[in-house]
């Protein structure tokens, strides 16, 4: 059972959408370190 494009094309805009998530909760931590400190 292979994905069809249509289904790759969803998956892979879903994993980039995680992705960058994740981007921007690692740079708000580093930067909330950079500020305070801690």
């Amino acid at each position: 059972m292979r994905p069809t494009p249509e289904q790759r094309r969803k998956n892979l805009r879903l994993a980039l959408i995680l992705a960058s998530v994740a981007v921007i909760f690692g740079v708000g931590f580093v930067a909330k370190i950079a500020a305070f400190g801690f």
